[in-house]
C-alpha cells in the first residue's frame, strides 16, 4: 500500500505527459516546441495532480485531450492517493502496541531522521530528475550552445 501511494502521483504526471507529447492534438497546442514545450506539459499535469490546475502560458490547455486528463490526474490525485494511506492507518490502528525491546528502531534519533529525508530525496530524484533533464536541463545546454526552438 506504500508503494502505491507512492507511485500514483508520478503515474499520473508522468504518464499523461508521455501521452500528450505523442498525441498531434495535444502537441499542436503547445506555443513552445523542444524542452520548454516539454517542461509545460510536465509541469502542467503536475499543478493538476497537486489539485492546482495551473499552467504556463505556452501551453493552450483548453482542447478535449488537456481537459480530459486534467480531470483524470486531478481526480486522481485528489481521491486515489487517499486509499492507500487510509488502509495503512487501518491496518496500522489494528495492531497491538508492544513494549520497545532491544530489536526495536527507535524513531526519535537522528538516524531515522536522516533516512526518511534520504527515502525522500531518492524518491523525488528518482521521480522528477528524468523530466527535469528532458526540460529545463537540455533547454539550458541548448541556450548556452546558441540552439533556438522555433515554432513550426
Amino acid at each position: 500500500m506504500a508503494m502505491l501511494a507512492i507511485l500514483i502521483l508520478p503515474l499520473m504526471y508522468l504518464g499523461w505527459t508521455a501521452v500528450a507529447v505523442v498525441i498531434p492534438t495535444a502537441v499542436a497546442s503547445m506555443a513552445n516546441p523542444g524542452p520548454h514545450g516539454f517542461t509545460e506539459v510536465v509541469y502542467a499535469y503536475t499543478s493538476q495532480t497537486g489539485n492546482n490546475g495551473s499552467a504556463f502560458a505556452g501551453l493552450s490547455g483548453n482542447i478535449l485531450f488537456y481537459n480530459l486528463t486534467g480531470a483524470i490526474a486531478m481526480l486522481v490525485g485528489r481521491f486515489w492517493m487517499i486509499i492507500p494511506a487510509m488502509a495503512i492507518a487501518g491496518s496500522l490502528a489494528q495492531k497491538k502496541s508492544i513494549p520497545p525491546s532491544a530489536g526495536t528502531f527507535p524513531t526519535t534519533g537522528g538516524l531515522f531522521v536522516g533516512l526518511v529525508v534520504g527515502v525522500i530525496v531518492i524518491i523525488g530524484g528518482l521521480t522528477f530528475f528524468p523530466a527535469l533533464a528532458l526540460g529545463p536541463i537540455a533547454e539550458h545546454f541548448a541556450m548556452v550552445a546558441g540552439t533556438l526552438f522555433a515554432a513550426n
